[in-house]
């Protein structure tokens, strides 16, 4: 494990890696399993090592609300924030690739604060990048039309995979964003019309 700890979080102390090396766990996590519901209280924080966790609301109809994904090097300030108030957490989070995690119990994670400078700014870095991720996500709801939310949000798949095909259905991407397929349907074939996007059967290509 220790490598794997040096590898994706390598601002981390040679004290600190000993001791997640010796507390924590390594857990593998397919493609569809969920990590974190709403109202559950959470034992472990949770590092990611490989793949990619969506987080989002779910509303009581079972609609979805995309916030952010969790990738390698990062980290789930939820948990973490659940874990300093003892609260239960009030999203979701689901692997969408197949994952490898590092889990770390709750309780130590005051105690790491306290005692490791590097912890300590990991978590507050963890705050602050997922803050400025859901104020995005707060002003193109308040601010931006659903054509503008939808460019938007590919650019973000494109970023998170580094790629330009997004694999993912036009039902996903409509539950994400909290509207219907069909109205997803006609923007992407407008965004085809522009040349922003090819359309395939099972991925959408980002031209620009």
């Amino acid at each position: 494990m220790k490598e794997l700890i040096k590898s994706h979080f390598p601002n981390f102390n040679p004290q600190l890696i000993e001791e997640i090396d010796s507390h924590a766990t390594i857990k593998n996590v397919k493609a569809g399993e969920i990590l974190m519901r709403s109202g559950q209280y959470i034992k472990n924080t949770v590092l990611v090592v490989s793949g990619k966790v969506k987080v989002y609301r779910e509303d009581e109809d079972g609609g979805e609300f995309f916030m952010y994904y969790l990738q390698p090097g990062q980290a789930c300030a939820i948990s973490m924030i659940c874990a300093t108030k003892q609260e239960t957490s009030s999203v979701m989070a689901k692997v969408v690739e197949d994952a490898e995690l590092i889990m770390i119990p709750l309780q130590l994670m005051e105690k790491w604060m306290n005692e490791y400078r590097s912890w300590y700014e990991f978590v507050i870095e963890t705050y602050r990048n997922r803050f400025e991720e859901v104020l995005t996500v707060i002003d193109n709801i308040a601010f931006k039309a659903m054509d503008e939310r939808l460019e938007f949000y590919l650019k973000r798949h494109k970023d998170a995979c580094n790629c330009n095909d997004v694999k993912l259905s036009h039902q996903e991407i409509a539950s994400d964003l909290n509207t219907s397929r069909e109205v997803i349907s006609r923007l992407l074939k407008k965004m085809e019309q522009r040349g922003l996007v090819n359309l395939h059967r099972s991925y959408i290509e980002i031209l620009s």
